[in-house]
C-alpha cells in the first residue's frame, strides 16, 4: 500500500484488538495487498455459506442440480436463529435458489442445511481442495450442538476467503456467469453493520458484495468494495471483543474506500 502512513495504522490498530484476528485487503486494480495474520485458521461461522454457495453453482453449471429444483421446508428440519424460514409455514415449497439467495442475504441457517443435504458436504469440501485452499472446511451442519460440543467446527483463513472473492471478482470461480451471479446476490446482502456501516451513508452509495459471519465472541465480514479502483477486504475474528472489532470494521472500510476513489 503506498498510504505507508494508513497501512501502518491500520496493522497497529488490528495488533490491538484482543482474541485471535486475520485481515486480507488486495487492490484489484493495482495488485497492491495488506495482510495480517491472513493464514490463521479461523472458526468460519456463516463466512462458510460463501463456500457452499460456489458448490451448488458448480453442480447446477455441470448440470447435475437445478436452480429451479423444488425443495418442501419443514419445520422440524429447521434451525433456529438467523433467517427466514425457520419463521414459515410447515410445508412451504423452495427452490435451491430461493436456498442459496436466502443462505446469503439473511444468512437463513435453515437453508444452508437444507443446501448441505442437497448438494453434499463431501463435494463441497473436494471442490474446495480443488481451489487449493488447505486450511478452509466444512465439518459440520448450522447448530449442529452435538458436533459443536465435541469441538468439531468449520475453518476458514482471511487469504483464502479473499482468494474466493478475488476469483469471483475475475470471473473464475465455477464459470464467468456463476461468478457474476455470485457477486450480485452478494450485493443484496441485509446485514451491513460491518464493513459498509458508514460507506453506505455516502451519496451515491457505491456497491458492496459481502458476507458476514457470527457466533458468539466471532465476527466476519468479507467482500468486494467496488469504488474506482475495486478492492477486497475481508475481516476475521474469534475470540474478540465483537462490539469494537466491528467499529473498527467500518472505520477501516471507510478509510479504503476513500483511498481508492
Amino acid at each position: 500500500m503506498k498510504n505507508s502512513v494508513l497501512r501502518d495504522s491500520i496493522l497497529s490498530r488490528l495488533r490491538q484488538m484482543p482474541g485471535k484476528i486475520g485481515f486480507y485487503y488486495k487492490n484489484l486494480s493495482t495488485g497492491e495487498e495488506l495482510s495480517y495474520q491472513d493464514q490463521m485458521p479461523m472458526m468460519a461461522a456463516s463466512v462458510i455459506k460463501l463456500f457452499i454457495m460456489a458448490e451448488a453453482y458448480r453442480q447446477i453449471q455441470e448440470g447435475r442440480l437445478s436452480k429451479d429444483q423444488p425443495v418442501t421446508i419443514h419445520k422440524a428440519d429447521c434451525v433456529p436463529s438467523c433467517g427466514a424460514l425457520t419463521y414459515m409455514h410447515e410445508g412451504l415449497q423452495v427452490t435451491v435458489e430461493d436456498l442459496y439467495t436466502l443462505m446469503i442475504i439473511l444468512s437463513d441457517n435453515s437453508a444452508t442445511n437444507f443446501l448441505i443435504d442437497i448438494v453434499g458436504e463431501d463435494n463441497v469440501n473436494q471442490f474446495i481442495e480443488e481451489l487449493g485452499y488447505t486450511t478452509t472446511r466444512l465439518n459440520r451442519k448450522m447448530f449442529d450442538a452435538e458436533k459443536s460440543a465435541r469441538g468439531i467446527q468449520n475453518y476458514i483463513t482471511a487469504r483464502e476467503v479473499g482468494d474466493l472473492l478475488e476469483k469471483m471478482y475475475l470471473g473464475q470461480l465455477v464459470s464467468p456467469e456463476a461468478s457474476a451471479d455470485m457477486i450480485r446476490i452478494m450485493k443484496d446482502q441485509r446485514l451491513n453493520s460491518k464493513i459498509p456501516f458508514i460507506i453506505h451513508t455516502i451519496p451515491g452509495r457505491v456497491p458492496i458484495a459481502h458476507k458476514t459471519g457470527e457466533d458468539s465472541g466471532i465476527t466476519h465480514d468479507v467482500g468486494i468494495i467496488f469504488t474506482e479502483q475495486p478492492f477486497i477486504l475481508v475481516f476475521c475474528g474469534n475470540e474478540t471483543a465483537v462490539a469494537p472489532y466491528e467499529r473498527l470494521m467500518a472505520d477501516i472500510a471507510l478509510e479504503l474506500y476513500h483511498e481508492n476513489q
